[in-house]
Parts: C-alpha cells; structure tokens; sequence
C-alpha cells in the first residue's frame, strides 16, 4: 500500500492537501497512490496564479505514459502560487509526491468540504485495485 502520511488531508480524486490546520494558505498535490497508479508522469499543468478555483473544477492535468487526468481544485479560493519546479520536471510527482513534487497552492474561501482524513484515504484506496 502506498505511504499514506497522517499530517495530510485527502480526497476521492487521490490528491493530497496540507495547511488545513494551519492557516488559510493550502498546497496541494497528488497522492504517491496516484502517481502509481499514472505511472511515469511526463507532463504537469497546472492552473495560473491569480485565478480563482472553485471545489470540484478541473483546473489542470497531469499525462502519464499511461493516460491523462484531470486535477481537481480540492477546495474554492484564489490560485497564489504554482510549483514551476514540477512543470519543468514532471517526474517530481513520482518521486517526490508529497514534497518536492507539489502542484499548487490556494488561499482557501470558505470551509473545505469533503476531504478525507488518512484513515479514510487509506480505506478508500485499499478498496481499488
């Protein structure tokens, strides 16, 4: 299974979400258990600072050797900051998912819905094959 660390929130759409306890000021990133799933990942878009997201819309995708998905807005608020690291290195994501491998950071509006504790994430996951 893959490394599910407890200091994160998560959702159905396998990405990952720090900050939540911290401030207004989120990253996000996908989980290791999706960049296992993309396999090598070699392109990353991600949404333009200074746009506003709301929870639930694509704004942005990652293509994998294997297929392209979509990246979701976890939660509503304002684009503040892109990982141009993993723009110009996309295998970032898979291996350094939960670091170097971040895709962007929000400054949250309103309250998170319908994020996944790890305990919750980890259920989810061992579900799928």
């Amino acid at each position: 299974m893959s490394n599910i660390p407890e200091d994160l929130h998560y959702t159905k759409e396998h990405e990952w979400i720090s900050g939540i306890d911290d401030g207004l000021t989120l990253t996000v990133g996908i989980t290791a258990y999706a960049a296992e799933a993309l396999g090598d990942v070699v392109y990353v878009q991600v949404p333009e600072v200074g746009s506003t997201v709301a929870a639930g819309d694509a704004v942005g995708e990652v293509e994998s050797t294997k297929s392209v998905s979509d990246i979701f807005a976890p939660v509503s608020g304002e684009i503040v900051e892109v990982n141009e690291a993993v723009v110009d290195d996309p295998s970032l994501v898979n291996s350094d998912s939960y670091g170097d491998g971040w895709l962007f950071r929000v400054r949250l509006e309103g309250d998170p819905e319908d994020l996944l504790s790890p305990e919750e994430y980890a259920a989810l996951t061992s579900g799928e094959s």
